[in-house]
């Protein structure tokens, strides 16, 4: 079985009752689950609770305390309203008798209306003329902690192509702007729920760190304690997460040991298919 097939799977549910569904974990990177992960996983469940007709429009969520990677996740989902052209929905995800996350999504049936967008950044190469990240992260093998290496240099299921790399060990400061080309790993099915789960999956790669550019500072070289706080999300035209897309991420603040970071992600056309925001903690642990 394919990563991409194991990550699929990953984001599917069992369903335990009408409103309640239970998820497997699993790690990364440590023994802590990734926030994407519960993302996804959140939004499939709230997706089952909804006529097909209904697609996620927006998501807003908070991670409340760190999930235990060898444990499941139980999702318990409030149908918190039904109307004629939208439908609300809270999610608490659960391990261990507490709650680890929650969030709210809505969810709106396809309709006509005006339509404007930002425009894509300019002089982004093609992803055919960008490097790997796995390919990237050879070059730093010897340096690498293992345990990041154990992670990065196997194919993982969402394949990423940094445009502004650098060196993660000493890295130099910079503006607080990146980007990326992302996409799933092989075909995935005509399912519109499979793909914005996987999108919300892939958004929290790389976000929260766009805050470390301007400080000269990486998560890899383990002296800046980081999570994600909360996360928002909205989805705004169709796409397919097996074609590629960019990934344009900045941080317009970082202060009170917290970082603030926003994405937009762009279909290789230019079209705007959905925006991100993020907040996260950023505390260094190597000064006095």
């Amino acid at each position: 079985m394919s990563q991409l097939d194991k990550l699929v799977g990953l984001l599917d549910l069992e369903q335990l009752e009408v409103n309640l569904f239970r998820g497997e974990s699993r790690a990364i990177v440590g023994s802590r689950v990734f926030g994407g992960q519960v993302l996804g996983q959140a939004l499939v469940a709230a997706g089952r609770t909804v006529a097909e007709d209904r697609f996620a429009h927006s998501l807003h969520a908070y991670f409340l305390r760190a999930g235990d990677a060898e444990a499941p996740i139980v999702y318990d989902v409030e149908r918190t309203r039904d109307g004629g052209s939208f439908n609300t929905r809270r999610i608490v995800a659960i391990q261990h008798g507490r709650p680890i996350f929650n969030m709210s999504v809505s969810f709106q049936i396809q309709e006509e209306g005006c339509d404007h967008q930002l425009d894509m950044p300019e002089d982004i190469p093609a992803p055919e003329d960008v490097e790997s990240e796995v390919d990237l992260m050879e070059r730093f093998r010897d340096r690498l902690p293992q345990h990041f290496l154990d992670t990065l240099i196997h194919q993982r299921p969402i394949e990423i192509r940094p445009i502004e790399p650098d060196d993660p060990m000493a890295p130099e400061p910079m503006a607080p702007f990146r980007n990326s080309w992302m996409r799933a790993r092989g075909p995935l099915p005509d399912d519109d729920g499979v793909h914005r789960a996987l999108l919300a999956y892939a958004s929290d790669f790389r976000l929260l760190a766009t805050a470390l550019l301007p400080h000269g500072r990486s998560i890899f070289q383990e002296r800046t304690q980081m999570a994600s706080l909360d996360h928002a999300m909205w989805f705004h035209r169709p796409f397919r997460m097996d074609e590629w897309l960019l990934y344009h991420m900045d941080s317009p603040s970082a202060s009170n040991a917290r970082g603030f970071t926003r994405g937009h992600i762009f279909s290789r056309d230019g079209d705007l298919v959905a925006s991100v925001v993020q907040e996260g903690l950023i505390r260094p642990t190597d000064e006095d």
